[in-house]
Order: C-alpha cells, then sequence, then structure tokens
C-alpha cells in the first residue's frame, strides 16, 4: 500500500508543480516579496474558502476546491523557500533555482509522509476530506501563534514542521478527491 500512496504522492504533486512553474513564468517570483506571515495567511484564505465551500454545500466563484487544495501545496512549499532563505533579499530568483528548492521540500514532505504513514498505518485513508481542512487550519492557527511568539517555542515544532504537515494533508485531500472522481465515473 505504501507504494500506491507513493505513487499517488508524486501524481498530486505534478499538478501542483505544473501550476506553480506556469505561474512562475507567468508572474516571476514576485512572491519573494511576502513575509512568512502573510505566506500563513494566503493558505489560511484557501483552507477557510475550502471549508465555507463544505458547510454551505455550494459556491459561487467557479473554482472548485482541488484548486485551493494545490493553492496550499504551493503556497506552503513558497513558505518553506522563504524561511530558507530568509536572510536571502533578491526578489527575482532563476528558474533552475525555484525548481530545485521545490524539488528540495516536496521530497522533504514526501520523506516526512512516507516516515508517519508507516507508524500510522495509512490512517489517513479512513478519513474525511474535511478532516484535513480543519487539520490544515489548525495548524495555521498554530503557526500564527508560533509568529505572534517571535518565533520561539518551548516545545514544539516550528513553522517549517507545521508547513511540511500542511503539504501532505493538502496532498492526502487532493489523492482522496482523485479517487472519489476515479469511482464516480
Amino acid at each position: 500500500m505504501l507504494d500506491l500512496t507513493s505513487n499517488q504522492f508524486d501524481t498530486a504533486i505534478s499538478s501542483c508543480k505544473d501550476i506553480f512553474f506556469k505561474k512562475l513564468k507567468d508572474y516571476g517570483t514576485a512572491w519573494r516579496i511576502l513575509r512568512i506571515s502573510s505566506i500563513t495567511d494566503q493558505i489560511f484564505i484557501k483552507a477557510q474558502r475550502i471549508r465555507s465551500i463544505d458547510e454551505k454545500g455550494m459556491q459561487k466563484v467557479n473554482e472548485g476546491i482541488l484548486n485551493e487544495f494545490i493553492g496550499i501545496v504551493n503556497y506552503a512549499v513558497i513558505g518553506l523557500i522563504q524561511l530558507e532563505l530568509e536572510e536571502d533579499k533578491r526578489t527575482e530568483l532563476p528558474e533552475s533555482e525555484c525548481q530545485a528548492l521545490y524539488e528540495k521540500h516536496i521530497q522533504s514532505a514526501k520523506s516526512l509522509m512516507l516516515d508517519k504513514n508507516h507508524d500510522y498505518d495509512e490512517a489517513w485513508r479512513k478519513m474525511r476530506i474535511s478532516s484535513f481542512t480543519d487539520l490544515i487550519l489548525m495548524k495555521l492557527l498554530r503557526v500564527k501563534q508560533i509568529e505572534d511568539n517571535s518565533r520561539q517555542t518551548l516545545i514544539s515544532e516550528g513553522i517549517a514542521a507545521n508547513y511540511h504537515d500542511m503539504i501532505n494533508y493538502a496532498i492526502f485531500a487532493l489523492i482522496k478527491l482523485e479517487e472519489e472522481n476515479t469511482i464516480k465515473k
């Protein structure tokens, strides 16, 4: 089952990466101007929209939750890149550097996912997509608290660990959404 999960993770990331690099061509690395707190807020907006659509059972903007989960993955990667390059004041990064950084952080998230998936025995497969949304929102509130505490923690993991978890929860949601679409066909 772990091989299946690994392959599904790669498929979901492929979609995320495709959008990330198309937007990179359109906008460059304009996101380099964002502070970590702004990235956290951007992810919050996306997760809150998913929850709102779920609770209301409808949406008025013709962009589904799939795109929001992809956005969560990509903004979390941006957050990890920004944390890594915090002292680097360049606003433009070469595409090759962005590709290397994106891959590095996605592989780190995947490695974490595989380790946790082993220990938790694929428990995420029995979870609801709404639970992934709630867990992402909880992680965001944790990150906001860490940010408010000047990034100091007593016992908790830091911001990067929470971004990694958000990536993995969003990927699990993307996998489950794809499985649901396959069943409906």
